[in-house]
This record gives C-alpha cells, sequence and structure tokens, in this order.
C-alpha cells in the first residue's frame, strides 16, 4: 500500500461540527471538555447535546481535571491507514477520567514495560491538522 498524496486525507484529525466546536476549541488550547447532566448529576464523553445515562437533553460542558487512571491499552504495532503507519507502535488505550466516564485514547511518553492498570495518567494535547486530540501521559512526568 502506498503512502497518501501530499495533501490527502488525515484518518487522525477529527471534523469538527457545530456541536462539538467548543470541545475541539477547548483541546487547542490545552483544556479537556467533559459533559455533564444537570438532570442525573452525572458526566459523560464523548460529547453529546443528551445524557446517555437519563436521555435528558440538559446536559452542560465542564472543564476536565485532566487526571485519568489506566483501564487498558493495546499496543498498535501495524496500521495502514496515514498518518498512524509512521507512529507504530503506539498505544491506543482507554482510560477512565478522574470525574467519572471513561475515554478512548492514545498514551504518550511511555514505554510498553511501564503501562500498569490503574496507573495514573495526565491530559496532554497533540496539534493533529487544523485541531488538537486528547492524549495521555504518565502523571510523574508533569
Amino acid at each position: 500500500m502506498s503512502g497518501a498524496p501530499q495533501g490527502g486525507p488525515r484518518y487522525d484529525e477529527p471534523e469538527a461540527d457545530a456541536f462539538t466546536r467548543t470541545y475541539w476549541h477547548a483541546a487547542a488550547r490545552g483544556r479537556l471538555l467533559i459533559r455533564r447532566c444537570a438532570a442525573c448529576g452525572r458526566a459523560h464523553h464523548y460529547p453529546r447535546e443528551f445524557c446517555p445515562h437519563c436521555w435528558s437533553e440538559d446536559v452542560v460542558w465542564e472543564a476536565a481535571s485532566g487526571r485519568a487512571t489506566l483501564y487498558t491499552w493495546s499496543v498498535v504495532h501495524r496500521n495502514d491507514l496515514p498518518p498512524f503507519r509512521d507512529r507504530t507502535p503506539y498505544v491506543a488505550a482507554v482510560v477512565d477520567l478522574a470525574e467519572g466516564p471513561r475515554m478512548m485514547t492514545e498514551v504518550v511518553e511511555c514505554g510498553e514495560a511501564e503501562l500498569r492498570v490503574g496507573m495514573g495518567l495526565r491530559a496532554a494535547f497533540r496539534a493533529v491538522g487544523s485541531v488538537a486530540v486528547p492524549v495521555f501521559r504518565p502523571s510523574h512526568r508533569g
């Protein structure tokens, strides 16, 4: 499989729409946002216009602390989609945010042998095209 042409598709760049633009603007400034339901009080992630727990539409944006713990992960050794093929191996992960929701992400700045269920992580942000995406690194690295 040959590489994508210059200016070809990027499979790591999310598309912001009218609803998620707030989320992506905050990420570009190094802030992780979640949604919290005013009806049941539970937080959720990924951003939705309704609460996935009680279906209320009374949800608001809230700044997350950026703290998380590692729930599970997989080391990806092969991904033929650009630009992932140039990043292998990388750690695809699910983390538990301090506020409660689980989030799919990537763990960076951490060797495979260092990974442990429950290890403390901190949000960081990777510039991807015109946006920034949240990734997580070990909290002991600042």
